[in-house]
């Protein structure tokens, strides 16, 4: 199993790749992630955010690979504590399937991208910085397979 984080945006704050890089070597040798940016669609005076946001989605779709599920990183989506993250990765891990995992612009996603979607994700109530997802959705994911294997990490 491997997974992908598609992440909206490019040329994040070194803290932001530093901690990405963190997680990412530690979690590699239970699920390998790689990351791959996805240009901002434009905004800014006399621009469509709808158009910004539906440019974002397609591309966000066309970097999808094939092979893998689509898990949106979305406000109305699922909630997960540490544990049942950890049950997800189980199941994830038992039908084989490769993950990618979404995190969207600052407009979400629109219809066509939750359409695909396999799963919704939710980090919670807070509006989080999008830079800031990519690193907690790196960090969670460790603790879950470090949950899966017994690890200490989790001292729950």
């Amino acid at each position: 199993m491997r997974a992908w984080m598609l992440a909206v945006g490019t040329g994040m704050p070194d803290w932001v790749e530093a901690g990405f890089a963190e997680y990412r070597k530690r979690l590699s040798h239970w699920l390998p992630l790689e990351l791959i940016e996805i240009s901002p669609g434009d905004r800014g005076k006399g621009r469509d955010p709808r158009r910004a946001c539906e440019d974002e989605g397609q591309r966000l779709l066309d970097a999808c690979p094939k092979s893998a599920d689509l898990i949106l990183l979305d406000g109305p989506g699922r909630a997960h504590s540490s544990e049942s993250l950890a049950k997800r990765m189980e199941h994830w891990r038992m039908h084989g399937r490769d993950l990618a995992f979404a995190i969207g612009g600052p407009e979400g996603f629109t219809d066509s991208v939750r359409r695909v979607a396999t799963e919704r994700w939710s980090l919670g109530a807070a509006t989080l910085p999008h830079p800031l997802v990519r690193v907690i959705v790196a960090e969670q994911l460790y603790r879950a397979a470090s949950i899966l294997a017994n690890h200490p990490y989790h001292r729950g």
